[in-house]
């Protein structure tokens, strides 16, 4: 390893190479473990990536691509390999306002993304709680979702092409910046959401769309779980293709964000069976909020909702949002496991009455505190059972729950080591047999993130 870290520090210079007690310091993240690298080794192009890759390569080591260091499945644990920093190629290379397209260097934050497309007058619709930290890369090697999803669609969707650095080395440019381009295999759909095990993604084309001109928020309180489904698609069609998010709380979520030591206090009071937070994006904003209104007026008259605020301002705006985005709240009462599914609405309330059942029948004081995405069938699950060691329990129940209804094991956060082993709960054998044969095919020594998403083969390391 001493040899291979010499080798590195050739290519990259002793400044960009850290070892000892400064890897251990940079090896830090409140959201998921990262081990303790060998070195984390910062390359500044695309160029020196290929360069790192296939001295490690060559040496038999191990490399693990860092993005922001957000991910919460333990996708970007590096104990004693190379981890792969991005962290200074954060560079904005273009933007094509005619053609609406950004091209940008993998360790751009998704924030500073956003805010120079808007600075253009463009929207990058991806938008999630780490914005701040979340990279670009990251954030397509991962899929991301965030609150958008209902209207532009995940990560994928954004992606019109990509640079990757394989196992080898080799440099794979398909920086398409076309929206069609039916040429055979579309290479980059094999980087996107494979969690760095195919190839290190180092730049990027992402499509980008008109910036709204109005901005429209409400909150408000729904008495059945049937009726949940039913104003979705109502907002759908009152609002004209304009709703952007649609966020429901239950109400175990909402006492907890809405009392001390939260900061936030109650929009409507307590005691509703869901609270749902919904935005619009449209083009004018006196008309697009008159017709927010009318869609709430006309499902209030129709027993939909029960209540009903709207944002007047965006300090108004902000205060609605804060309340869904202040999940550090849910383990102010002691250790707690977090969970990020997906599955058919409507198979959620069975979902959700079976797991509190099943919780309840091995942990008597059990809590399950749920919100999320619930307009594309995302969930996210807090579940405290008092038992730090209970984790794989609570897995089982959770997964083998969603494994019955057809659910899946990972909505927006991936596989990573944490649910690597319930990967088959949610695919074919048939298609994890193509996993692996992408991953023989491309990278056949293992070098790229290994033992993540799938279980390595036997006599190598996991």
């Amino acid at each position: 390893m001493q040899d291979l870290i010499a080798e590195l520090t050739d290519i990259l210079g002793k400044a960009r190479v850290l070892t000892g007690d400064q890897a251990s310091e940079a090896a830090f993240s409140p959201w998921s473990r990262l081990g303790t690298p060998a070195a984390i080794v910062r390359p500044r192009s695309t160029a020196e990536v290929s360069a790192v890759v296939k001295c490690v390569q060559a040496s038999g080591g191990a490399i693990v691509p860092w993005g922001g260091k957000t991910g919460l499945v333990d996708g970007a644990d590096a104990q004693d390999a190379i981890a792969l920093s991005l962290e200074r190629m954060t560079g904005i290379e273009e933007i094509d306002v005619d053609g609406a397209t950004m091209t940008v260097q993998a360790g751009c934050t998704l924030q500073a993304a956003a805010e120079a497309a808007e600075a253009s007058g463009l929207l990058l619709p991806l938008d999630l709680g780490s914005r701040g930290t979340a990279t670009i890369g990251g954030t397509i090697s991962t899929n991301a979702g965030g609150n958008r999803v209902l209207r532009y669609g995940m990560m994928r969707d954004m992606v019109l092409g990509l640079e990757a650095v394989l196992a080898d080395g080799t440099v794979v440019s398909a920086l398409n910046p076309l929206i069609k381009n039916n040429t055979g295999y579309d290479i980059k759909q094999l980087f996107i959401g494979s969690e760095g095990t195919l190839g290190v993604v180092t730049r990027a084309v992402l499509r980008l769309r008109p910036l709204p001109a109005s901005q429209n928020t409400a909150f408000m309180t729904v008495g059945r779980f049937e009726d949940l489904p039913r104003l979705l698609r109502r907002l759908e069609r009152d609002l004209a293709g304009g709703l952007s998010a649609f966020e429901v709380m239950w109400p175990e979520f909402y006492d907890l964000v809405t009392t001390p030591p939260a900061t936030g206090r109650p929009l409507l009071p307590p005691g509703a069976a869901f609270y749902v937070l919904v935005e619009s994006l449209g083009g004018d904003q006196a008309e697009d909020a008159d017709r927010l209104e009318r869609a709430l007026g006309g499902a209030l008259e129709e027993g939909l909702i029960e209540d009903a605020v709207l944002a007047k301002s965006q300090s108004e705006r902000r205060r609605m949002w804060a309340l869904r985005d202040d999940v550090g709240q849910v383990s102010r009462d002691g250790p707690v496991f977090t969970f990020d599914v997906s599955l058919k609405i409507s198979r959620m309330q069975g979902y959700l009455d079976a797991l509190r059942q099943s919780l309840m029948s091995r942990w008597p004081t059990a809590s399950l505190v749920v919100f999320g995405h619930l307009g594309d069938g995302n969930l996210h699950l807090i579940i405290g059972v008092g038992d730090r060691d209970a984790r794989g329990v609570v897995e089982d129940v959770v997964y083998g729950l969603i494994r019955e209804v057809d659910g899946s094991i990972s909505a927006e956060h991936g596989i990573g080591l944490q649910k690597r082993d319930y990967l088959a709960w949610s695919r074919s054998a048939a298609e994890i047999g193509v996993m692996r044969a992408l991953k023989n095919a491309m990278d056949p020594k293992g070098v790229l993130n290994p033992g993540k998403v799938l279980r390595p083969p036997l006599g190598l390391d996991a």
